[in-house]
């Protein structure tokens, strides 16, 4: 598997169809007009991916105040993702990818190295959109325990 195109800050998010936990669907044309968020997240309820949601959950006030929508993306069932939502009591929008097509035109499902092997799966990713769904964040292999921060320094206090 050759490796995933990566998107960079000042092109156009691509455009998606993907199911949320509740089975409705969202695009990006239904985000025109807000601040977007979006983290890629590999599965519901693993430690990592968990302990990111917790963080996001406890730190979304300030992204909220600024204006940010936040929402997940994993390549699991709608159902997995809905259980996720409600043993950690996440209150944002989470997006259930299991045909893992928003995740490939966002460079965010492909080759990648997990504990020394080569495996294919989803690489841990944010982004953000400004209002015209256009991408004014990217990063690719995300740091759990260093995600808010980068996301602070990034978003809300660019200019320290």
């Amino acid at each position: 598997m050759a490796a995933p195109k990566k998107l960079t800050v000042g092109e156009q998010a691509p455009d998606f169809t993907c199911k949320t936990a509740d089975g409705e669907t969202l695009t990006l044309a239904d985000l025109r007009g807000q601040k977007v968020i979006l983290w890629f997240y590999p599965a519901a309820n693993t430690s990592l991916c968990t302990k990111q949601a917790i963080d996001l959950r406890d730190n979304r006030a300030e992204f909220e105040a600024a204006g940010y929508r936040l929402i997940g993306v994993s390549p699991d069932s709608p159902e997995a993702v809905r259980e996720f939502i409600e043993q950690q009591n996440l209150p944002f929008t989470m997006l259930a990818d299991e045909t893992k097509e928003m995740m490939t035109a966002y460079g965010t499902w492909g080759e990648k190295n997990s504990y020394g092997k080569i495996v294919t799966g989803t690489i841990r990713s944010t982004f953000a959109l400004d209002e015209d769904g256009k991408i004014i964040f990217a990063k690719y292999r995300v740091g759990t325990p260093k995600h808010i921060e980068t996301l602070r320094k990034a978003l809300l206090f660019p200019n320290p």
